[in-house]
């Protein structure tokens, strides 16, 4: 074990056996954070500032020894850090068999997502097309992922048009849905029409999760462009009429960003 992967492990062992924090926690009481740092590296990586990429990185491996030193304290001592990395490198060297075999025919059909999922599918021999998109996935991002799997098998729309012409169809339901009064009803066509446009997305293609971060950090930025314009004035959102707010929004559209 190398000597700074070494080091940590010490620190997780001493903070597991001392902290009382930490020797209390177990898998349950560390998924929100986990959730946490795993969003908070995707944030890093997005930024793309390599410093703040590496200490978020350094906070998911925290993570992964604490919840595997947690696994060891369970009653059927269920495993350890280096079952887990004994394990994820069996799993890659058997998913990358164009790189690790010398015996393997090598073919452009071993390389990429395609290649990847047909070798997990055949490790799940038995079980659903769908398996294997986590729940905790964000919605929209988790919508792609299960249509994409279903794609792959045949189930899915011809073209982008063809998934324009359901997303009309999804807004139509949806407006009879609102007219009619059902609660239940809109939900349920409003989740629809999300699914259509995830779907619309992934055929033109885009990604829905990104085109909607871009859409909301876009939002936030003319906003508070709005906020900074009217405290300039020594006013703030709160004293202006919706006609002075509209004004100012389109305003900002025109200045960019």
């Amino acid at each position: 074990m190398d000597t700074a992967f070494r080091a940590l492990a010490e620190v997780v062992e001493r903070l597991r056996t001392d902290c009382p924090w930490d020797s209390a926690q177990t898998w349950a009481s560390m998924r929100p954070y986990v959730l946490e740092e795993a969003y908070e590296l995707c944030e890093a990586l997005d930024r793309g500032e390599a410093a703040e990429v590496r200490k978020e990185l350094g906070d998911v491996l925290f993570q992964v020894l604490l919840l595997s030193r947690i696994a060891g304290d369970r009653p059927d001592g269920a495993f350890g850090v280096d079952d887990v990395i004994r394990g994820i490198t069996a799993k890659m060297i058997e998913r990358h068999p164009h790189v690790f075999d010398p015996d393997h025919a090598r073919s452009e059909a071993d390389v990429g997502i395609e290649a990847w999922e047909a070798r997990k599918a055949r490790a799940r021999a038995g079980g659903s097309a769908l398996d294997g998109v986590p729940d905790a996935l964000p919605a929209l991002l988790r919508a792609h992922r299960v249509s994409e799997k279903a794609a792959r098998v045949g189930f899915d729309w011809p073209d982008a048009p063809a998934v324009r012409r359901k997303v009309d169809e999804e807004l139509v339901e949806l407006d009879e849905a609102i007219a009619a009064g059902d609660a239940g009803a809109i939900e349920e066509e409003l989740g629809d029409l999300l699914f259509a446009l995830v779907n619309l997305g992934r055929h033109l293609p885009v990604s829905a999760e990104d085109a909607l971060r871009t859409a909301i950090r876009k939002f936030e930025g003319r906003f508070r462009r709005v906020e900074a314009g009217l405290a300039a004035e020594g006013r703030s959102v709160h004293e202006v009429d919706i006609d002075a707010l509209e004004a100012r929004w389109q305003a900002a559209k025109r200045e960019g960003g």
